[in-house]
């Protein structure tokens, strides 16, 4: 899409002229690399200004580091990896990217080398969210400008160095593969994001959704053979050693994380938020509200769920779908999901912010909040997600801003706008 034909005779100070170009600028998908190419550069810039004055911490990197010595030095059971804050509890893909790190960086001592590789996958990061915004084709250009504006994000990439990264790079890359219609090789992004983290599951329903109305009931299933194959080889050296310590350790769903780390939940007292009828209440709470969206939102288009179970069912190798599956509907469906998982998380803690940071200007977007509403969500988000230790105050903020933006979307376009991107 070309500029709009400046007028004959009319100074280049038109101011007509110039309002056009500033609206394209801010809204037209078509010129979004214009404005997302000087803000991704700015925050490059940002991210080195980030390491040189603003000190490293150590969390969990010499855990990573110690855990990756056990494996390469021949060690296969799940159950003696362990380092100084605790036991492996990853998956294989986690301990395959450390390993490349720890050659990388001089067994985990070359700590700075280690931070300009997560400022880079940061930027990446930045630049795979800038793809899938303008791939959707419904979202103003400048939303970009509030991406780089997260405090809490930097420091969890380059000033923490934390594995959730690495899974949510690799899942922003299997999302832009569904945009396109590479499903198969979203697939296998999807599979590596989760083999990195357990947390990449909470997208799984969504997924089903799209290969099911996109491809059918046959591909669908397929999708799950490619996604249990995958799985099943990158973790094989640890299966075929001891498969129950790898199973009870890298995808351990019952796992309790301490209170006093938790951003979400501080408003009800420890003991609640330990015992196990609220963990099977935030569970039945996010399966309810997951299949609540999928009875009455995301097959709206294709004329309700049971009319698309039924063209799924009785031709299992066509599409399931009436409408096209467009790029705006997977980025929604995808996302929704993801919020919906973090809203009913028993526990958040820090570094899980990046699940979702991304993603929190174009969900505000699917409401129908007015913009100012939209933009107080976001800034009450991330300002719960930099208060450390967390109070009663910033976790129910927390909580009331992810419930908001669950129910603005609801009410306000689920399955995405209408849109002419499809594949």
């Amino acid at each position: 899409m070309l500029l709009p034909r400046f007028p004959p005779g009319a100074s280049p100070e038109w101011p007509e002229y110039r309002r056009c170009c500033i609206r394209l600028l801010l809204n037209e998908p078509a010129y979004l690399w214009l404005l997302a190419c000087p803000v991704i550069l700015a925050d490059a810039v940002l991210t080195q200004l980030i390491l040189r004055f603003i000190p490293y911490t150590e969390i969990d990197w010499r855990t990573y580091m110690c855990q990756v010595e056990l494996y390469i030095k021949g060690e296969r059971d799940y159950s003696l990896i362990e380092g100084p804050t605790g036991p492996l509890v990853y998956p294989a893909g986690h301990v395959y990217v450390h390993e490349l790190l720890y050659s990388l960086t001089n067994a985990g001592k070359d700590i700075k080398f280690g931070q300009q590789v997560y400022a880079l996958l940061y930027i990446l990061s930045l630049i795979l969210t800038c793809a899938i915004y303008q791939h959707t084709r419904g979202v103003p250009n400048w939303l970009v400008l509030l991406l780089p504006l997260s405090k809490r994000l930097h420091s969890i990439y380059v000033l923490r160095l934390f594995n959730d990264c690495w899974s949510v790079v690799t899942a922003q890359a299997a999302v832009l593969a569904y945009q396109k219609g590479m499903d198969g090789f979203g697939t296998l992004l999807f599979s590596a994001a989760l083999s990195v983290k357990m947390s990449a599951l909470l997208y799984l329903p969504g997924i089903l959704i799209i290969t099911f109305k996109r491809s059918g009931l046959h591909s669908t299933l397929r999708h799950l053979g490619i996604l249990s194959i995958s799985q099943a080889v990158i973790a094989s050296p640890f299966l075929l050693h001891e498969p129950q310590a790898y199973l009870s350790r890298a995808f351990e769903l019952s796992r309790v994380f301490l209170y006093k780390w938790t951003v979400n939940w501080r408003f009800i007292d420890e003991n609640t938020f330990l015992s196990p009828g609220w963990a099977r209440g935030l569970l039945l709470c996010h399966i309810t509200t997951l299949c609540a969206f999928g009875l009455f939102k995301w097959c709206e288009r294709d004329g309700g769920v049971f009319a698309t179970l039924g063209r799924g069912f009785r031709r299992p190798s066509l599409p399931a779908r009436l409408a096209p599956v467009t790029a705006d509907q997977v980025a929604t469906v995808l996302f929704t999901c993801n919020l919906i998982g973090i809203l009913f998380a028993r526990s958040l803690h820090y570094q899980f912010y990046t699940w979702y940071a991304h993603q929190l200007p174009f969900l505000a977007w699917r409401t129908k909040y007015p913009t100012v509403v939209k933009i107080g969500l976001l800034a009450c988000i991330e300002y719960c997600w930099n208060v450390y230790p967390s109070t009663i105050l910033s976790s129910s903020l927390l909580t009331l801003g992810n419930a908001a933006l669950v129910i603005g979307i609801w009410h306000g376009y689920p399955e995405g706008k209408d849109s002419m991107s499809s594949a």
